[in-house]
């Protein structure tokens, strides 16, 4: 052994006696198989992470049951030079939860109280599941601005690894006013929560963890609305799209609206209501708009297959990437972008001619505010090679349409503003090291 392996393992052993003593031996393990848990998130839904990511298995996984407990954990972690990887529910997530570095895995799903419930917001803690925030948020005639379509996901691990989903046609991103508060544990010398408010929390939204681990949220609420189920079917594309669009200008807006083409609806499960060889459109609306919404399917020639009072659920499993999990469990082949700006749409044949096999998922989403609600993408093809996809991005992008690369594992865009937290609340790099790019 090394004499870095060495210096690495007495740490490694004396982190894990600390985190014992200051969390309880229930809430440290290194057992085998919770460790293999702990580091393994939805990167295998990719071809080429599943070829090429390291891999990473956490050493020791701790179990924090509240915000303090967290900040413990993770300032132990800086204490003895120590990786530390923060994980929510690890749905949705494409590498960003794998500890490259191995290290400790700090799991918040024991820190899950709703704290509280105000007109218009709610505060609860990193771990709490989308289930229990609405639940609360409904008992005040309130529910939830923003989820994710896996409603079991954790409120932290959404902020930290996601942007949008069920409620975006309305509510837009979770950088659009939909995070008033955070409390961040920082990586610091001190065991630290140091809470951030408005334009501050932007930062450490879909930032890996690599600012800071959420510890608690405040997110906003809306009002409570009757959800049901429309579920819509159309010969043709031109239709389905008008009519889409048509459905994103009812008052209320709806919740989700999904359109599929025929060989999307081929990978579903048999549903009477998604019949095979037609053109799907499913919204989740509000049931005073159920009239305007029938008259606009059959404005343009479609026909309402079903209602379901108790449909909204259902239609949210089949929106965003639950879209790739059963494309792909029907088609193992196939491999996913995310799409966006009208050429997916106008320039559709020339866009399903790059790659072999593509074909596009659309939901609605309020991408600009001025601007109203639109259409975002998920094109599903089927995978080859690595250098025939990215050949495929560049074309497509050379047709006006945005491409969003989801095989990857660093965070992309501006990290002006997230490389300067991770100064703040990291300061020695210990946060879920090799997801954030070297300047």
């Amino acid at each position: 052994m090394t004499e870095e392996a060495v210096r690495t393992s007495s740490a490694l052993t004396a982190l894990v006696a600390d985190l014992t003593s200051a969390l309880g031996a229930e809430a440290v393990t290194e057992e085998p198989a919770a460790r293999k848990v702990a580091s393994t998130d939805w990167a295998h839904m990719s071809p080429i992470l599943a070829a090429r990511l390291p891999a990473g298995l956490a050493d020791v996984v701790a179990y924090p049951a509240d915000p303090e407990q967290i900040a413990t954990a993770v300032h132990l972690a800086h204490q003895h030079g120590i990786p530390v990887t923060p994980r929510g529910q690890g749905t949705g997530n494409y590498g960003q939860g794998i500890p490259l570095c191995d290290g400790l895995v700090v799991d918040t799903s024991r820190c899950n109280r709703v704290l509280e419930v105000g007109e218009g917001w709610v505060h609860a803690e990193a771990g709490t599941s989308f289930v229990a925030i609405e639940s609360a948020a409904r008992k005040q005639d309130q529910e939830i601005a923003i989820l994710p379509s896996t409603v079991g996901s954790a409120i932290g691990g959404f902020l930290a690894g996601g942007s949008g989903g069920t409620g975006s046609i309305e509510n837009g991103f979770i950088w659009d006013d939909y995070v008033s508060e955070l409390r961040i544990a920082a990586c610091t010398d001190r065991p630290e929560l140091v809470t951030v408010r408005g334009a501050d929390c932007r930062p450490h939204l879909h930032a890996y963890g690599v600012t800071g681990v959420i510890a608690t949220a405040t997110v906003r609420l809306v009002p409570r609305r009757d959800w049901i189920g429309l579920l819509a079917s159309f010969g043709d594309e031109a239709s389905a799209v008008a009519a889409g669009r048509e459905l994103m200008r009812l008052d209320p807006l709806p919740r989700i609206l999904s359109v599929d083409e025929p060989a999307v609806v081929a990978t579903f499960p048999a549903d009477p209501a998604i019949p095979l060889g037609r053109f799907s459109v499913r919204a989740v609306i509000d049931r005073p708009t159920e009239t305007a919404a029938r008259a606009a399917v059959t404005a343009h020639g479609g026909v309402v297959e079903d209602v379901r009072g108790n449909g909204a659920a259902y239609l949210a499993s089949l929106s965003f990437n639950h879209i790739t999990h059963r494309a792909r469990k029907a088609r193992p082949e196939l491999c996913h972008l995310q799409i966006a700006g009208d050429a997916m749409i106008t320039r559709g044949e020339e866009l399903r001619a790059l790659l072999p096999d593509t074909m596009v998922h659309l939901d609605g989403f309020t991408m600009d505010r001025a601007e109203g609600p639109t259409f975002a993408g998920m094109l599903l093809c089927r995978f080859e090679s690595a250098e025939k996809l990215y050949a495929g991005i560049e074309r497509m992008r050379e047709l006006g349409v945005q491409v969003d690369d989801p095989h990857t594992w660093l965070l992309g865009g501006d990290l002006t503003a997230t490389r300067a937290a991770a100064r703040r609340f990291d300061p020695a790099g210990l946060l879920n090291p090799g997801k954030l790019p070297s300047e």
